[in-house]
């Protein structure tokens, strides 16, 4: 996917005033880790996701976690990020309602997010705010990063506007997801 345009959607964060940027001191991590974390900042900078940057204001350490498939997922721990925003209230759609909304259609679609999270522009002012430490450097992020609060509400800001003439009428959305509903096959 070539990304979303600025004007449909950015994320912006909203710092809250007076709040002095936190500088988390680095982690270490063994060689399994360490391994898992260094393909992830390869895969992130091979896409275009990450810059490297110099002297952040704000700094977040890695985590790593194991997932079922017993592969590691690195996340940032943007928790003191976090803390100095408050939180954005847009309507984020219940799944179940959504899915109820579907009895009776042949078709049901859903679409991963993933991708979509990253196709979200980071404001320019605020990409230094996500900055993260690693053995490979310091860098912070030029798109969405999952973790940070409000994603959510940004992504499902995107979705609608995206799909503002097929809502409630073909398609239904929410976020992570996209739910299809085919009104022409019943």
């Amino acid at each position: 996917m070539p990304g979303i345009g600025r004007a449909v959607a950015e994320h912006q964060l909203s710092l809250k005033p007076g709040v002095a940027p936190v500088r988390q001191k680095k982690r270490s991590f063994g060689g399994e880790k360490q391994r898992a974390i260094r393909e992830e900042v390869e895969k992130l900078l091979a896409a275009g996701f990450i810059r490297e940057i110099t002297y952040p204001s704000w700094l977040a350490n890695m985590v790593v976690v194991k997932k079922n498939s017993e592969k590691w997922r690195m996340c940032v721990d943007f928790t003191d990020l976090n803390k100095a925003c408050p939180k954005d209230f847009y309507f984020l759609s219940k799944i179940d309602r959504l899915v109820d909304c579907s009895t009776g259609y042949l078709m049901m679609s859903f679409v991963d997010a993933f991708s979509g999270y990253h196709q979200i522009r980071m404001a320019k002012n605020d990409e230094e705010h996500t900055s993260f430490i690693t053995d490979q450097g310091t860098f912070c992020y030029k798109v969405m990063p999952f973790s940070l609060k409000n994603a959510g509400a940004t992504y499902q800001r995107m979705i609608d506007t995206v799909f503002k003439n097929q809502r409630g009428r073909n398609i239904e959305a929410y976020v992570d997801d996209v739910l299809i509903k085919s009104k022409c096959v019943k």
